[in-house]
């Protein structure tokens, strides 16, 4: 079943600052801060929720096919899609206008400077679900602002089932909006803090939202996640990682076993439970899209998780 994943592709630059930002800015002088920072080390990941959800939907054997606007620098990402075997049809190039990056400064406390350049992502509403052909599930992630309404909208009237995933984007709705979307959408993802900010600007309980879609997602980090479904609540455990590396990304793999657990009819604890592992599994490695493993591989791990097989 071909899953449509609306949302960014982008570049994730990032860079160390081999000291503490504290002892470069003095707090008499924010009011006219000026400060440089020396980042000896940088790397540039491949990365945007689209491209990360494509990249884990593709490891697990689902079939993804991005939705998403890119600048005159994709070349590179064009290239990595080809080598990964991920269809392009609905990429689009915007003239003059950079892939959507972020620049991340991390100083030796974790604390952490972004800035982020959205560019080409601007124009998502560029493309349309209306082009596409074949699609039985969709997810909208963070993405343009315009964007995002015209597909929620477009996934509605086609009849397409699809998951809001606002995300980072979530703030840019207020209730009346993200209300808008929640009444289109049959399956609503956030993680706490989204679900908190949720709950605020919408007025309902999370109880409440659960009870207009068919399932709410609520992710926790390390505490695991909620899934609110039928009238249940279904608790599912974190797994443990091997080692924690680094966060990027781990809610888009987590987004990527929830699509497949859909798309092959899994019930929720078993689609909870898959999310979860591919969350622990990239969370060992750097950037959203370097861990690499096979069906056979994840198989085996769900199976020393959980007891059971999935594929």
């Amino acid at each position: 079943m071909r899953t449509l994943i609306c949302g960014s592709i982008a570049y994730d630059n990032i860079m160390v600052f081999p000291d503490h930002f504290k002892n470069h800015i003095l707090p008499d002088k924010i009011h006219v801060l000026n400060v440089a920072f020396l980042v000896p080390e940088m790397r540039r990941e491949f990365g945007g929720c689209a491209s990360n959800i494509a990249y884990n939907l593709k490891m697990l054997g689902g079939e993804p096919v991005m939705m998403a606007t890119v600048g005159d620098d994709y070349a590179p990402y064009s290239a990595r899609f080809e080598q990964l075997n991920l269809t392009q049809q609905h990429v689009k190039h915007v003239p003059e206008t950079f892939t959507a990056q972020a620049f991340i400064t991390t100083d030796l406390a974790d604390n952490q400077i972004t800035a982020f350049h959205p560019g080409a992502m601007n124009f998502s509403h560029l493309n349309s679900v209306k082009d596409t052909q074949g699609i039985r599930l969709g997810i909208i992630a963070p993405d343009g602002r315009d964007g995002m309404m015209q597909h929620a909208r477009e996934f509605h009237e086609a009849g397409i089932p699809f998951v809001f995933d606002p995300g980072q984007g979530l703030p840019m709705y207020n209730g009346e909006e993200l209300l808008g979307f929640i009444d289109k959408a049959d399956y609503i993802a956030v993680n706490d803090y989204e679900g908190q900010l949720l709950q605020e600007r919408t007025g309902l309980s999370l109880e409440s939202l659960a009870q207009k879609a068919k399932a709410l997602i609520v992710t926790l980090g390390a505490q695991g996640s909620i899934i609110y479904a039928g009238g249940n609540q279904f608790a599912i455990p974190s797994v443990k990682p091997k080692e924690i590396v680094d966060p990027t990304g781990c809610g888009d793999a987590y987004r990527a076993g929830l699509l497949y657990g859909i798309v092959k009819g899994l019930d929720w604890q078993t689609a909870g439970q898959l999310g979860s592992l591919m969350g622990a599994l990239k969370i060992a490695h750097r950037g959203g899209q370097n861990h690499q493993f096979t069906r056979t591989e994840i198989d085996q791990y769900y199976f020393e998780c959980f007891g059971a097989r999935l594929f």
